[in-house]
């Protein structure tokens, strides 16, 4: 494996460390994706760096979630196939793709954009998470001809792992506020309709109905009416 410098090493490690502290953080997926890319751009020096997500629910698609480029072309809502294009094709193979020249590759779509923009190498590499399942791809342009090393390639590949490690962290925590939320809800409906079924003397049907048409009437969660009741039977 050929050198590289300790410098460079350096930059890569601090780079997981900032990756690594969003996994115990509490801020939002986007703030995530968002550190990710600009670190991603800081550690290697490349032109854009840019992150993709695969999204089941569409078939599925894998679509362009974050990136440290201004420019409007690049930052426009993109979604791709699993089977099309460099992107698709990382995610669905599981393994790197290097480009020497983006304009010489079949397999890149946007030439267009990157002759705009400048772009001429490009490394994708596959964001694994446990069991070697594959969220999403980052890809690193650059705006001179360069050659992505092996070295280049792994240490690119750890950042994207360690990425995915607190995307699926962020996504689970987000899962479990919103379960914990519904369940907090339920009881607190069950707890104001079983007061309204002993205040009004309502089956358990019409305890619902009534606590929906409240809702509906007032512009108000059912949640905020089924508070409401409860504090009010309270006082």
């Amino acid at each position: 494996m050929e050198k590289i410098a300790p410098e460079i090493y350096n930059r890569y490690i601090k780079a997981l460390m900032d990756i690594s502290q969003a996994i115990t953080s509490d801020l939002y997926l986007e703030d995530i994706l968002k550190l990710i890319v600009m670190v991603t751009a800081k550690v290697t020096g490349v032109e854009i760096c840019s992150l993709w997500l695969i999204d089941e629910a569409e078939n599925p698609k894998i679509r362009l979630k974050a990136t440290q480029a201004i420019d409007p072309d690049y930052m426009k809502d993109r979604a791709l196939n699993m089977n099309e294009g460099i992107v698709g094709y990382v995610a669905s193979q599981n393994k790197p793709f290097i480009i020497e020249d983006v304009l010489q590759e079949p397999l890149f779509k946007e030439k267009e954009m990157a002759r705009k923009l400048g772009l001429v190498s490009m490394v994708s590499v596959p964001m694994h998470v446990k069991d070697d399942r594959v969220i999403g791809v980052l890809n690193c342009f650059t705006a001179e001809p360069h050659h992505f090393s092996e070295t280049e390639v792994n240490l690119i590949t750890t950042v994207a792992n360690q990425s995915a490690i607190a995307i699926e962290n962020t996504r689970l925590l987000v899962r479990t506020k919103v379960i914990e939320e519904e369940l907090a809800t339920r009881k607190l409906i069950e707890r104001a309709k079983e007061i309204l079924m002993v205040k009004k003397n309502l089956p358990a049907d019409k305890a619902f109905r009534w606590l929906q048409k409240k809702s509906m009437d007032n512009r108000k969660s059912m949640r905020e009416i089924a508070e409401a009741l409860i504090i009010s039977q309270d006082l």
